[in-house]
């Protein structure tokens, strides 16, 4: 497995120098690639007692293209990772564009996850029709690598139309890994059909090898080999102990997990309540101490690195 570190984006706060600190002893230390979250639009919980996700106006999201643009600058070898990028809520030619350049300027480095996304506000409030945003993603993967592929691309499908047109630089790897995120039935079969890789929210249990192999029967049924589509699991690390972590460790690889990556942010998934549950388990301090927090953890387990 290759062992990764998540973004602290919510608590890196909006110093270049801290960004550029923790992504840069994430890269010296070994950790295979930084994984980082999207939102473009925050809404506001307050005005809506009815809300039911998590992230809202209070989070702040470093833009996360631009953000790895300027990683790839400080980084010489970590992997660049949209864990997830809500791919219906921009336009596809610009999101070819921009993954494109990040590539460009990272030697090869990005690797571009994907989802539909969940709340209808944040696509009516960039403009985005909601209701078909799985069917316009699907249409949007095959315009990517057709654009990444290829200088010049002719393409009339049900959402996008380009006529002997394509992006120019294209990027070093070709396509960009596209990755899938989500658990629901569309997202496995989505993952099963045109995903590169997986990046699902849940825990090493029951739940998580049952939807492991019913991706995999999926992606044989597909005719693609199922060894070839990469799973990152995300795994929280604070105020944890080695036992507990090499436990999960364990217990992802033995279910089939390619990739962990390691959160230094105070939120756990909760499985059985289908939400991301912000419980009191213990912040840290300042900036700094979330490179502290992978320091130790490449310490405590160097036979992962």
């Amino acid at each position: 497995m290759k062992i990764g570190a998540l973004f602290p984006q919510f608590e890196i706060g909006l110093d270049p120098v801290n960004v550029r600190d923790f992504a840069q002893a994430a890269d010296e230390l070994g950790y295979a690639h930084l994984t980082a979250f999207d939102q473009i639009i925050g809404l506001n919980k307050k005005s809506r007692p009815d809300w039911k996700y998590v992230h809202d106006a209070e989070d702040m999201f470093h833009e996360i293209l631009v953000l790895f643009g300027y990683l790839a600058a400080v980084t010489k070898r970590v992997e660049l990772v949209t864990g997830v990028l809500v791919l219906p809520m921009r336009g596809t030619a610009l999101v070819a564009k921009q993954a494109a350049e990040v590539d460009v300027l990272s030697g090869g480095r990005l690797r571009l996850g994907v989802g539909v996304g969940v709340k209808p506000e944040e696509f009516e409030a960039c403009g985005e029709n909601f209701p078909n945003r799985g069917k316009r993603m699907d249409e949007q993967i095959e315009v990517l690598r057709r654009l990444w592929l290829d200088d010049l691309i002719t393409y009339e499908g049900q959402f996008h139309r380009i006529e002997d047109g394509g992006i120019n630089p294209l990027p070093v790897q070709r396509p960009i890994p596209v990755w899938i995120g989500g658990i629901s039935d569309a997202a496995i079969r989505r993952t099963a059909k045109l995903g590169d890789g997986w990046l699902p929210n849940f825990q090493a249990d029951d739940f998580g090898k049952a939807s492991i192999d019913k991706m995999r029967a999926l992606a044989v049924s597909y005719g693609r080999d199922p060894d070839r589509i990469g799973i990152e699991a995300t795994m929280t690390i604070i105020d944890r102990s080695p036992e507990e972590l090499r436990r999960e460790m364990e217990d992802w690889r033995r279910i089939g997990a390619t990739h962990i990556t390691v959160n230094t942010m105070p939120e756990r998934w909760v499985e059985a309540e289908k939400r991301w549950n912000k419980a009191p388990i213990g912040g840290l301090a300042d900036p700094r101490s979330h490179i502290r927090a992978i320091e130790k953890f490449r310490a405590d387990f160097p036979e992962y690195f």
